[in-house]
């Protein structure tokens, strides 16, 4: 991403086949010189868990790995989730009991899909006995597994979570179905690296994405008593509920300023406090326009601001949308790196009407220190959530 390189390219299956209108998608590479289960998975596990579980345990295992902790396991949690679970499972469940019949299908079917499986393999592989938590809430998922996480930890229910959320949806069914919804970009087949454009003015709809995001959350003075390497504090956390429509946001984006205002009111912080907006704008025309009005409505326009959507280069990772961005978030407060908008190569006139001079939808990534920041995570169903992370010395 910091280098322009988008991971979106030519989905894996044949999409003509099944009359789809999309042929582009952001899929982990796998195979030889890519992901392999294999290589998280226990031999022994390996006939039960299917990738959505398998990009969870991987993620779930370098985050515990880069964290250095290795504490009491009886008060360590988890807090995973995901927006789908497994339609492939599903559908080759189906596929197996109207054809070899009831006994070909494994004892494992109903596991195999149900999403709080990720939270339940991640557990049993570390030995955690603390809260064994899922969220499912659509593209917000990530965020409140994390944003749930942190609570735990606060109201003293546990000194240390992973949390996070994890996505492998990208089969024939689930494009059909967003294709019906006329949620997916279709426009860019034949370029694929440009087809995801946040608040351009081609964009036409989000390209769907998978993979996970893990982080390991602990206890402030645990962590500095081990001498742990702080990335920085979950200082917020904002939950709102829309009450509009099952698929769109309000045009006037009420929904998505009064859960930024909550994340940062429970910061402690002031809105002129935050710097750098890591939007939720997924490439679709309602969604990116209503969102940058709930910041207009919210952020005074002296304030100086960065914003971009990290979705140009990802694509949709829809339940674990939240979770990666969480982190790319906070790598911009440690690196001093805001990550630019790819694709924007022409801002729809008008999000730039509604931007201040002093706003900045950037199209590189740019240089700026920056001490407070928010990611946003909206979900079908109407579901919000942004979450406000700090720098340690931004008290």
């Amino acid at each position: 991403m910091m280098n322009g390189k988008s991971g979106i390219d030519k989905i894996s299956f044949d999409y003509k086949k099944y009359a789809l209108p999309v042929g582009v998608a952001a899929e982990v590479k796998r195979g030889e010189n890519g992901f392999k289960i294999e290589d998280w998975v226990p031999n022994n596990l390996k006939s039960q868990v299917p990738l959505f579980v398998s990009y969870a345990i991987s993620a779930a295992k370098q985050a515990l790995d880069d964290s250095g902790w290795d504490g009491d396991r009886n008060t360590a949690g988890v807090a995973i989730g995901g927006g789908i679970g497994s339609i492939a499972e599903i559908t080759a469940g189906h596929d197996i009991l109207t054809g070899p019949g009831l006994k070909k299908l494994s004892p494992y079917f109903i596991p195999k899909f149900l999403i709080n499986m990720a939270s339940g393999y991640v557990s049993i592989l570390h030995g955690f006995k603390g809260p064994n938590h899922s969220v499912s809430t659509a593209c917000a998922t990530g965020a409140h597994a994390v944003g749930d996480a942190a609570s735990f930890i606060q109201r003293g229910l546990a000194d240390a979570m992973l949390a996070g959320a994890t996505e492998a949806s990208i089969v024939p069914l689930t494009v059909a179905g967003f294709s019906r919804a006329k949620a997916l970009c279709s426009s860019f087949n034949d370029d694929p690296s440009g087809s995801s454009r946040p608040f351009d003015v081609k964009r036409d709809g989000f390209v769907m994405g998978e993979g996970a995001g893990m982080l390991m959350l602990e206890e402030y003075e645990s962590a500095v008593k081990r001498g742990a390497r702080i990335y920085g504090e979950v200082r917020g956390y904002g939950l709102a509920g829309e009450a509009y429509h099952i698929t769109q946001p309000t045009p006037d984006g009420d929904a998505a300023k009064r859960c930024m205002e909550q994340a940062i009111w429970s910061s402690g912080l002031d809105v002129d406090d935050i710097e750098y907006i890591n939007a939720h704008a997924t490439s679709t025309p309602i969604g990116d326009l209503s969102e940058v009005k709930a910041i207009k409505s919210l952020f005074k326009p002296t304030t100086p601001l960065v914003i971009s959507s990290t979705k140009g280069a990802t694509g949709h990772l829809l339940g674990a949308a939240g979770a990666v961005e969480a982190i790319y978030t906070l790598m911009a407060l440690n690196t001093g790196v805001l990550p630019g908008n790819m694709n924007l190569e022409q801002l729809d006139p008008q999000i730039g009407e509604l931007c201040s001079p002093e706003w900045k939808i950037c199209r590189e990534p740019i240089k700026r220190e920056i001490r407070a920041a928010i990611s946003n995570s909206f979900g079908f169903g109407g579901t919000y959530a942004s979450l406000v992370f700090s720098k340690l010395d931004s008290n």
